[in-house]
């Protein structure tokens, strides 16, 4: 029995939605970035793009258990001395909502070229309307 590597031709995205609202950060994140790989597809080739579309509203309205929002941290640096800025989960879910999810989810898909073409697929909206209606996107359980 042979083994099939889909193309990158032959690979199908669908388009799923996902509802943040009471859902826990850390377990939406990891099936979103399954979904975004294309793990969850019996067609899954690990050096080929065959994930789906997933488009997340209501990020504003996301769960975290224990003491993550205060105690958990996010921190950038701008390249110049004294330029390191160190924000609370709380502060960060406060003033981008969105930024929260997609940081969960890209530090779980794979830091490569195929990573970040997989991770553009992420739509991150605080929210509940979305601009994908066209997409007609199916609901993904979680």
């Amino acid at each position: 029995m042979k083994t099939k590597f889909v193309k990158k031709e032959e690979a199908h995205h669908d388009w799923y939605i996902v509802d943040a609202e009471k859902k826990t950060l850390g377990r939406m994140a990891t099936r979103i970035a399954t979904v975004l790989m294309g793990k969850h597809k019996p067609s899954y080739t690990p050096h080929v793009d065959t994930g789906d579309f997933v488009i997340v509203i209501n990020a504003g309205k996301v769960r975290v258990t224990g003491e993550k929002l205060d105690q958990k941290t996010y921190s950038r640096y701008s390249g110049y001395p004294g330029g390191l800025k160190v924000e609370t989960m709380r502060h960060l879910l406060a003033r981008k909502p969105a930024e929260v999810v997609k940081l969960a989810v890209k530090r779980m898909v794979p830091r490569t070229k195929l990573g970040r073409k997989m991770f553009k697929k992420l739509k991150v909206y605080a929210g509940p309307e979305h601009p994908h209606e066209a997409q007609v996107p199916k609901a993904l359980d979680i």
